[in-house]
């Protein structure tokens, strides 16, 4: 069985995360807003806020997926040369 390295997780990795997660659902929920079809603020923002949670949610999951892709592309070109 092979020893996997220790995982790169610190608290300005997560801070900076949770920041870009922020921003993505600023961005979503405003977006969203004008489309759903309701004259009532409540209603606009509860449904907006619903899509952009899920929109967000997606957002993090690319995110994480990049840096994973990331951080094993560069240690395969640091262990070939």
């Amino acid at each position: 069985m092979s020893d996997s390295p220790p995982r790169k997780v610190s608290r300005k990795n997560i801070a900076i995360d949770a920041v870009l997660c922020l921003v993505a659902f600023v961005i979503f929920y405003e977006a969203i807003k004008i489309h759903v079809a309701s004259n009532d603020r409540l209603q606009i923002g509860l449904w907006a806020s619903f899509a952009a949670t899920c929109l967000t949610g997606v957002f993090w999951i690319a995110w994480q997926m990049l840096k994973a892709v990331y951080r094993h592309q560069r240690a395969n070109t640091t262990a070939g040369d």
